[in-house]
């Protein structure tokens, strides 16, 4: 068990309305085994969004002994691609590696479902996975041949029919939310007419968008998804996974169900939005009579945090217009940009947790989120000297080739803290910021003839001021007090200010950037345009002066730049010896009035 599941199996499991009806049906024994699944389609990154459906997923099937599919719903080849399927299983793994990967159900080898009778009824049933299979996701497609078979039984039991309406006679023919719609005329044709024309459909003699198939239900209906839905339509697309064999795919409330079905799931989670489609998910399920237990949707809140926009469309602007670079960029809210930010899986599922699972959707503010990931790298991150913007010092009493030795701590959270060296020379960088030639009242960093502490090693006066010709300063000069150090005589002498620094000939330059909100306002999404709102200081790059420790920093890894921020290796365009580092949060919440 590694340290992640040792520390999951100790804390106390969440309570939420899911979960106290997933506990009844396991003291009733409704199912053999509770199976979730967490069904994205891939037709773009995940999102933070996303973290909540995949966390309650899989939290319940480790806490109930049971598994969770990840299943690609891809039943449109016109959106998908096999590059997000790669992204989102990579977001998964990450997301629930050493938590709750042991709970990932995996697809039986040659896992295509075939005819079998249970209870003396037909049935399509894939199996429970080997435990030792290969580590392969579910797809949707994998079912098609089962879902067209399906779908011949619908026909065949007068609950399905061909329609030959095109794509806006159908809308208009369902009529409104206050009005009811009216029949196709196409709805009485004979079974075997609708057999005929189906297999015509699936063998490619139609166009697209020429016929459908329908499910036969009741156009009267006052929930409008019960209007005789879509169950297939015509494309003459070649399928990512399932290649150029079908140019008929189902619609995607009817293959939802029935890959829910066919996978054993017990409990299908979801979100509000489909709670309308609830009625038409069990109604294809029984209209089919199945021998085994079905599985029941159930629908929570989605996670809206503010200050971000989760609508894929949206997303996929802001890439397409080259206001962020890429999917992956760390201001965007998906999975694959918070973990180049440094965010890590832990903490995004303890904020995850905090919230909640409620059946009301509420804007959660992001700072809550950024609260999380401060409170974890608090305790992780060790600390390192870097000074982002920085003003040069000469130590006029220090010699030009002298090396005052000094002594840093690595991180004062952890239980018996470690120390490293770091080495006071003649020539070191403060901020920018940490000086004023003209401060205001209260201030107690550096400053004319005032006197500051550096951190780690000693006291300093600001003895004068150098500029060049056009009145910018150039360097300050400053008389070291080393008897100040920790260990000499005057060690305790109390200043009320306290700065970082790095060396000036001991320190390697770096760029880093400075990531902030993408947004201005809270609800970006209900602006007329998002794009108005955009933060024009969400990205800072610099170019920074490390202490040379961090020169070897590996990809991912996060440390704290004293009395600055959390930064983190960027994984995709440092090189070795040459880090880049991405500012995972600042250290306190800027944007609090």
């Amino acid at each position: 068990m590694t340290a992640e599941s040792a520390s999951s199996a100790a804390a106390p499991a969440p309570t939420d309305f899911i979960r106290d009806i997933v506990a009844q049906h396991v003291a009733e024994k409704r199912y053999p085994k509770i199976v979730t699944r967490f069904p994205p389609e891939p037709n773009g990154y995940l999102h933070i969004g996303h973290a909540k459906s995949i966390f309650l997923n899989f939290g319940i099937a480790l806490e109930q002994g049971g598994v969770c599919n990840l299943r690609f719903d891809d039943t449109n080849p016109a959106k998908e691609d096999v590059a997000y399927v790669e992204s989102i299983t990579a977001d998964i793994r990450w997301l629930i590696a050493g938590w709750a990967d042991h709970c990932l159900g995996f697809k039986p080898k040659g896992a295509h479902p075939s005819a079998q009778t249970v209870n003396g009824k037909p049935d399509l049933y894939l199996g429970p996975a080997p435990a030792n299979d290969a580590a392969e996701a579910f797809y949707a497609s994998d079912y098609f041949d089962a879902l067209h078979a399906y779908a011949i039984e619908l026909i065949k039991r007068g609950k399905a029919y061909v329609c030959d309406l095109s794509p806006k006679e159908t809308e208009e023919y369902r009529g409104a939310p206050d009005q009811p719609g009216k029949d196709s005329p196409f709805r009485n044709r004979t079974i075997s007419d609708n057999l005929d024309l189906f297999t015509r459909m699936t063998a490619g003699e139609f166009p697209d968008g020429a016929r459908s198939l329908r499910a036969k239900i009741d156009m009267t209906s006052p929930n409008m998804w019960l209007r005789d839905p879509l169950l297939y339509r015509i494309r003459h697309i070649p399928h990512y996974h399932a290649g150029d064999k079908w140019c008929v795919y189902p619609l995607y409330d009817y293959a939802h169900c029935l890959s829910d079905y066919i996978e054993g799931i017990s409990h299908s989670l979801c979100s509000l939005e489909f709670v309308p489609h609830r009625a038409l998910y069990d109604w294809v399920l029984e209209a089919l009579d199945l021998p085994r237990a079905l599985p029941r949707q159930y629908e929570f809140a989605k996670l809206l945090p503010s200050y971000t926009l989760l609508s894929k469309r949206n997303i996929i602007r802001l890439v397409n217009e080259k206001v962020v670079n890429g999917w992956d960029d760390p201001r965007l809210p998906t999975i694959a940009g918070l973990r180049r930010r440094g965010i890590t899986a832990s903490a995004l599922r303890k904020f995850v947790i905090g919230v909640g699972v409620t059946t009301y959707n509420s804007l959660i503010d992001i700072a809550v989120f950024e609260h999380a990931v401060r409170e974890e790298l608090n305790t992780t991150a060790a600390r390192r000297l870097a000074v982002l913007r920085p003003l040069k010092l000469i130590l006029t009493n220090i010699a030009p080739d002298e090396t005052v030795a000094c002594t840093a701590t690595n991180n004062p959270q952890d239980e018996q803290p470690t120390t490293r060296p770091v080495a006071l020379t003649r020539e070191v960088f403060i901020e920018t910021d940490d000086f004023a030639e003209v401060p205001p009242p209260k201030y107690f960093r550096l400053k004319p003839g005032g006197e500051v502490r550096l951190k780690y090693a000693c006291i300093i006066k600001c003895d004068e001021i150098v500029k060049d010709a056009s009145g910018a300063i150039i360097e300050i000069r400053c008389t070291a007090q080393l008897d100040t150090r920790s260990g000499q005589p005057n060690a305790d002498k109390k200043v009320k200010g306290t700065i970082h620094w790095v060396s000036a000939t001991q320190s390697v330059a770096a760029e880093v950037r400075l990531y902030d909100r993408l947004f201005t306002v809270p609800e970006p999404g209900n602006e007329e345009d998002f794009m108005k709102v955009l933060n024009p200081h969400s990205l800072e790059i610099l170019t920074a002066r490390l202490e040379p420790s961090l020169a070897g920093a590996s990809a991912g890894e996060c440390f704290q730049f004293e009395r600055t921020g959390y930064f983190t290796v960027d994984a995709k365009d440092s090189t070795a010896g040459k880090p880049g580092f991405n500012r995972t949060i600042s250290l306190k919440d800027t944007w609090t009035k």
